[in-house]
């Protein structure tokens, strides 16, 4: 969820303390789960289920590891899945530290694979550097969009997430007993400010539509202003954020901090029912089912499709270098299911937000939002 002067990026990652990769990969018969994380120190691989045996699906995650309930995991996901629908053989290795990204991609490239997937911005100078020196292999990086001239074997997988946010702000608004609605992020960027803006302008829809005056704390669109933790992985500081909002009146809060978030909801979990939360690129209630009792729904990320896009592009041999663009109409971003709260939620408001859903995907409904990522041409 984090951009630089070369890329627009999507980041959400809770830190385990994996510890430094860059080894060759060691061979391990078996399954390989979405959910595991690699052996610290080691790379790992598994066997193809079918016939494409020959061809070796890579993947490089940042510091948030495999397990970290949301963004690398869910990227992972992808990989796995394409493991089990093409045949592929895979392998994985998992960073701790920035220091770890070009060894880890070298280690890859070294391991003989097709196409080497990063996970996250962070790695998108040394993703890049390594699509120059080895045309012959395919890259994609998950959350980043490269400036300028691109090399043909270098692909940008990005996300309009403002899209699923704008449903979690008009649910969040509809939703909210004291008519206010908190939200907050990790860092000031837009890969995170997109999820902010659509929550604001899905909240504003909503007054628009309802001539209601529910009221968001926490980020103001206009001003690109707002409650910030510069951090993505510690709770205890995303327990702090959010209480903050809850102070100033917020009964449901939509954190956009990765591992950070996870204190939010413990916080609307502290609150005996008068709080609740939307979470985002997972659904969380998958991801992180001891807090699905606070969790109304989750604007999600669906960052395993696009990686298992890349992947059988890259098997058929029509990878390209147009990034792809998750938007609603491919499935790249969605909004979860209600789970424990579909009973709660009024039928009403679940056509509502069905028809919602629809005019943004036509266009009829416009969102605001600055970081939205362009259209692939």
């Amino acid at each position: 969820m984090k951009t630089t002067a070369k890329a627009v990026a999507l980041i959400g990652v809770i830190a385990l303390g994996v510890t430094a990769c860059g080894s060759k990969p060691n061979s391990n018969a078996g399954n390989t789960p979405s959910n595991s994380p690699t052996t610290s120190g080691t790379t790992t691989s598994t066997k193809p289920a079918a016939n494409n045996k020959s061809f070796k699906g890579c993947m490089i995650s940042d510091v948030g590891g495999f397990n970290d309930k949301s963004f690398n995991q869910t990227s992972l996901l992808g990989l796995t899945n394409a493991v089990k629908a093409y045949g592929i053989s895979m392998a994985k290795v998992q960073s701790n530290s920035p220091s770890d990204y070009k060894p880890n991609i070298n280690a890859m490239v070294n391991a003989h694979c097709n196409i080497i997937v990063t996970v996250g911005y962070t790695l998108a100078a040394a993703t890049e550097t390594a699509a120059k020196a080895n045309p012959k292999i395919d890259f994609a990086i998950v959350d980043n969009q490269y400036t300028g001239k691109i090399p043909a074997n270098l692909k940008g997988l990005i996300f309009n997430t403002a899209q699923p946010a704008f449903l979690a702000g008009y649910i969040a608004a509809a939703m909210s007993k004291t008519h206010v609605v908190g939200t907050y992020g990790g860092e000031n960027i837009p890969t995170v400010t997109i999820y902010m803006d659509g929550f604001y302008d899905g909240v504003q829809y909503y007054n628009k539509t309802k001539h209601a005056s529910v009221k968001v704390v926490g980020w103001n669109e206009k001003t690109q202003k707002g409650s910030f933790t510069n951090d993505f992985t510690t709770a205890s500081k995303g327990l702090a954020a959010a209480n903050s909002l809850i102070q100033q009146g917020a009964d449901i809060v939509f954190p956009v901090a990765g591992g950070d978030g996870l204190g939010a909801l413990q916080a609307a979990k502290n609150s005996g029912g008068r709080v609740n939360g939307i979470w985002v690129d997972t659904d969380g209630c998958v991801s992180a089912p001891q807090y699905c009792s606070v969790l109304i729904t989750s604007a999600e990320k669906n960052m395993q499709v696009a990686v298992q896009a890349a992947i059988k592009s890259a098997l058929d041999k029509k990878f390209n270098n147009t990034p792809y663009v998750g938007t609603f109409t491919n499935n790249g971003v969605g909004i979860a299911p209600y789970h424990q709260w579909s009973s709660k939620v009024p039928a009403s408001l679940k056509k509502e937000v069905a028809t919602i859903k629809q005019g943004l995907v036509s266009g009829k409904i416009k969102i605001a939002s600055p970081s939205q990522p362009k259209p692939a041409s």
